[in-house]
């Protein structure tokens, strides 16, 4: 059993913090990189990158949002109990170098993910310019965290109930026509990182995305978890889940996210209704 030693609920409940007893994936883990994990014998496999990572305590960090029956299973999963099964460290962890300016724009969970590759890229001499978004001030994680990982940070709200009023590409925009940026990080909501590297692309900028298509074994094994980059197929559990941006078809990735969409809603109100 890797046990749950923290357990934060963010987000109005809707989003959860746990920090888990796995010292060999601590040991081993790297910004932009994933695990696998299983609540119980019947659970699915659900990958989730990797929020953090101690390796003196021996912990890992996971922040996810409550949509269907399994991350449900995990939302009811209390501190000193644990998941039956943890995997990882998998996929290639992020490229991390001084190149100068670096963007890194975060939406949603999303945030989550982004945080050791932000605190990273200005541990590496980066000036790192950060913008975060959620819809509303309640849903907005991590703002300390992003704060102190970066050199400067812009928060954005849709409904303007704290910091910029409107999308994370509006500021993006401005960023970019004010300075000159190296490299850009996106991740978040695929609408998000789609309208993202329009942006980037325009000016010639760099962008890294994390992908999170359908996966199930994690190994590239499956196969379920194909994304075209490039007009080439590639996995996201081992050639990725980071690509180029402005090379990846989020039209089809926006598809293929919809697939059991149905089953999934059904499952987690079956769920629901037998834990009421």
């Amino acid at each position: 059993m890797f046990k749950i030693l923290r357990r934060q609920e963010m987000a109005q409940g809707t989003v959860v913090l746990n920090e888990i007893e796995a010292p060999l994936i601590a040991n081993k883990a790297k910004p932009g990189q994933f695990v696998i994990l299983k609540a119980n014998e019947t659970g699915e496999r659900i990958p989730l990158t990797m929020a953090d990572s101690d390796p003196k305590k021996g912990t890992i960090t996971v922040i996810y949002m409550v949509v269907g029956k399994s991350t449900a299973l995990f939302r009811d999963l209390k501190e000193g109990e644990g998941y039956q099964d943890v995997i990882g460290p998998l996929g290639r962890p992020t490229h991390i170098e001084k190149v100068g300016n670096v963007l890194c724009v975060g939406g949603g969970t999303g945030v989550a993910v982004l945080h050791p590759i932000t605190r990273a890229l200005k541990e590496a001499g980066n000036h790192v310019t950060c913008v975060i978004g959620a819809r509303n001030k309640d849903l907005l994680i991590l703002e300390d965290e992003m704060r102190a990982a970066s050199t400067i940070l812009h928060v954005c709200t849709d409904d303007g109930s704290y910091g910029h009023h409107g999308f994370v590409t509006q500021v993006v925009e401005d960023v970019l026509k004010k300075e000159t940026i190296q490299q850009a990080v996106a991740i978040g909501p695929v609408p998000m990182m789609k309208a993202v590297c329009n942006i980037t692309k325009a000016f010639n900028v760099p962008t890294l995305v994390s992908l999170n298509p359908i996966m199930i074994d994690g190994t590239g094994m499956c196969g379920g978890c194909r994304v075209t980059v490039g007009e080439k197929t590639k996995f996201a559990c081992v050639d990725g889940p980071e690509f180029d941006g402005h090379q990846v078809n989020f039209d089809e990735l926006m598809l293929r996210l919809k697939a059991y969409c149905e089953e999934e809603k059904h499952c987690y109100e079956d769920y629901c209704q037998l834990t009421d």
